[in-house]
């Protein structure tokens, strides 16, 4: 379980309160306008901005001052951070070690993630071979490789043509489901929410709300959420 009590983040001189509870396994959309701090709420959870107040906790454990690295957080971003002079095998293997010295152990399982996400034959390519959805595959493995409780999404396919999109959502959910993880995903697009997303975050006016039901929370919107949706 994540939970942020009482938490100000500080994004440069930009806050963002939250005082919310993810259960495990559950799937969160976060929404709201540009600059509203959807993406600040998830860099504090992964250990990149600091808490003026307030406590970050993965189930009994304090991780508000954790490093990045020692935290239960997997996180992919808007664009997939892949390293060029790198095949896409090396790239996924970066999810196990970072000096991608791996056993046969290792190699092996960076096989089946290639394989799980449709790339299965493309471990020897570099990125510039890819397509921008193979890309998005090959980001996505190396987080699958992670292996960590807590899967965290910053708009990794926005630039994606719907169709591609969706085949995506549904792949990460797939994914999610079958490894147990938690899932929080920002989108701009109030479809992708209600694609794959049980619940949802609404970031509006410097505040994180509480995760609401996201079939109730759009049948039935409040205010700050009816003028993001226009």
């Amino acid at each position: 379980m994540l939970r942020l009590e009482n938490a100000r983040i500080d994004n440069g001189g930009f806050f963002l309160d939250a005082d919310l509870t993810v259960e495990p396994g559950q799937r969160v959309a976060v929404i709201g306008p540009s600059g509203a701090g959807k993406s600040t709420l998830l860099g504090a959870i992964a250990g990149f901005y600091p808490l003026t107040r307030g406590r970050i906790l993965w189930g009994d454990s304090d991780i508000t001052y954790a490093a990045p690295g020692k935290r239960p957080v997997a996180m992919l971003f808007q664009d997939g951070n892949l390293f060029p002079h790198l095949t896409v095998a090396q790239n996924a293997g970066l999810g196990i070690r970072s000096d991608l010295r791996l056993d046969a152990k290792q190699k092996a399982r960076v096989d089946e993630a290639l394989a799980r996400v449709g790339l299965h034959d493309l471990g020897d390519r570099k990125p510039a071979e890819l397509s921008g959805g193979q890309q998005s595959r090959a980001a996505l493995a190396r987080v699958l490789l992670q292996d960590r409780p807590l899967l965290l999404l910053d708009e990794p396919f926005a630039a994606l043509g719907p169709a591609l999109k969706a085949e995506m959502l549904d792949l990460v959910a797939t994914l999610a489901t079958e490894t147990g993880a938690a899932l929080l995903m920002v989108s701009h697009d109030p479809t992708d929410a209600r694609r794959i997303a049980r619940q949802v975050i609404l970031v509006t006016d410097g505040h994180a709300a509480p995760p609401a039901e996201t079939k109730a929370l759009f049948a039935n919107p409040p205010k700050a959420l009816r003028e993001y949706l226009g």
